[in-house]
């Protein structure tokens, strides 16, 4: 991991790449997506610890429950499947959410909450070796083409009758 990449050394860090002060560890232009969508995964770890942490305060959850929801709900302003417009009311909403709750978290709760999640990303890491992770990568690559082969023989089946 890079020195840039450390979210628990900045307890003000923000959910792409800055600080809660305005000042960005890393450009967001030199991230790549891969490296965005990680420290996404970050802060969401983050953000799941801090909804546990008995000191978070209870509008902090429900800023949680609510961006949580609306991400996974069915009914969304703008459906997900309309390319790309589709996935900026998520984007946004997350955006949004994590922003907000950035702010609302006591400094010291949020700290600890990013020493958590960095542990547990450490023994998760010790856990699963890296060939394994690949593995099961692989299989559900392999699953999800299967299933897009065998949904497209029945597409065509159905039109050609």
């Amino acid at each position: 991991m890079a020195e840039g990449d450390n979210f628990a050394s900045i307890p003000g860090q923000c959910l792409l790449g800055g600080n809660s002060e305005g000042e960005r560890a890393e450009p967001a232009s030199s991230m790549s997506w891969r490296q965005r969508a990680q420290r996404l995964q970050k802060e969401a770890h983050v953000f799941h610890y801090a909804f546990k942490h008995p000191r978070t305060p209870w509008y902090a959850k429900l800023v949680a429950v609510c961006t949580a929801g609306y991400l996974i709900s069915p009914i969304q302003l703008i459906p997900s499947f309309i390319p790309i417009i589709g996935f900026l009311d998520d984007f946004l909403i997350l955006f949004l959410g994590a922003k907000l709750l950035q702010r609302i978290i006591p400094a010291d709760v949020l700290a600890e909450c990013r020493q958590s999640a960095e542990a547990a990303e450490m023994r998760r890491r010790e856990e699963i070796p890296s060939s394994a992770r690949t593995a099961a990568a692989m299989v559900i690559v392999m699953a999800w083409l299967l299933l897009a082969v065998a949904a497209s023989g029945l597409i065509a089946a159905y039109i050609s009758h």
